[in-house]
């Protein structure tokens, strides 16, 4: 069985707002804890949390969702917006029957994270939001570094690209493994698994229209990096000091901020802390969630 084949095994595809949706919904060793509802980031999915969840599941129910356009969730050539990707995960939360959740967020989910906060800010949102952890994301977008690919897609029409054109796996995993401190030593095999993930079924084609998710960031940071910086819960920043996009000046500004948030540096960690130094991030995820 490939890493692939065994994260699938751990999940089901439940119809959500139209859309094929993988959910993995796994329950506590011991449940003595608020679920945690983890979102992951652009362009990989669910399966970054592959060495997270049974930790997180030691006290409480996990749920972990690959949003629309992501990992095994279906890739229409649509148009992509974090609005509609938080509406699937309120409809996520619905359907698994969530009420108070711990929010762990990564990348891109920390946006969709922040308009999810701002819904319940609002008073409109389905669940309510007792604690969350934050993780690597250009939550501050004027502060982010784009990779020369995220360039390169950004610079492109919102349209998905002709069949039989885009990256193969290994070009997927040598974009993703520059986002990495130098010094990570990610194994290959899950690698390649993150990126084979983001290329199936046609995800290569659309990471044009995915992507756009960036300049939909700029547009509404007041809304969500505000919701960020303002929802009364609890707030643990967890952040790999070199990642290369999301950089640490990010997570020093959030903490000065938010001047009750907990701030964990991983030092000589990139951009996808889970992935690269799976020890180190979830001892610091455990003692977030205590």
């Amino acid at each position: 069985m490939t890493l692939i084949d065994d994260w699938f095994a751990r999940g089901t595809r439940r119809t959500l707002l139209g859309y094929d949706v993988f959910v993995v919904d796994v329950p506590a060793v011991h449940d003595e804890a608020e679920p945690v509802l983890v979102l992951h980031g652009f362009p990989t999915s669910s399966f970054d949390w592959v060495h997270a969840i049974d930790v997180l599941r030691a006290r409480r129910r996990v749920v972990l969702l690959d949003m629309p356009g992501y990992g095994f969730s279906s890739k229409p050539d649509t148009k992509y917006s974090l609005f509609t990707q938080a509406d699937v995960v309120e409809a996520c939360a619905r359907e698994v029957g969530l009420t108070d959740v711990a929010l762990v967020t990564h990348d891109m989910g920390d946006s969709v994270g922040g308009e999810v906060l701002a819904r319940e800010i609002d008073g409109t949102l389905g669940f309510h939001v007792t604690r969350r952890v934050l993780t690597n994301g250009s939550i501050y977008i004027e502060m982010a570094q784009l990779t020369d690919g995220q360039k390169f897609l950004l610079a492109l029409p919102d349209e998905a690209l002709p069949e039989g054109s885009g990256l193969n796996v290994d070009g997927m995993a040598a974009g993703l493994a520059v986002t990495f401190a130098p010094q990570s030593n990610v194994d290959q095999d899950e690698l390649h698994a993150l990126a084979e993930l983001v290329i199936r079924d046609g995800g290569g084609r659309i990471l044009p229209r995915i992507i756009r998710y960036i300049e939909e960031r700029r547009v509404h940071e007041e809304r969500w990096t505000g919701a960020i910086e303002t929802h009364p819960a609890p707030l643990h920043v967890i952040w790999g000091d070199l990642d290369p996009v999301a950089v640490w000046p990010m997570a020093e500004r959030v903490a000065s901020v938010r001047a009750d948030a907990v701030l964990t540096r991983l030092d000589g960690v990139g951009h996808y802390p889970m992935v690269e130094n799976p020890a180190r991030f979830n001892a610091a995820l455990e003692a977030a969630l205590a």
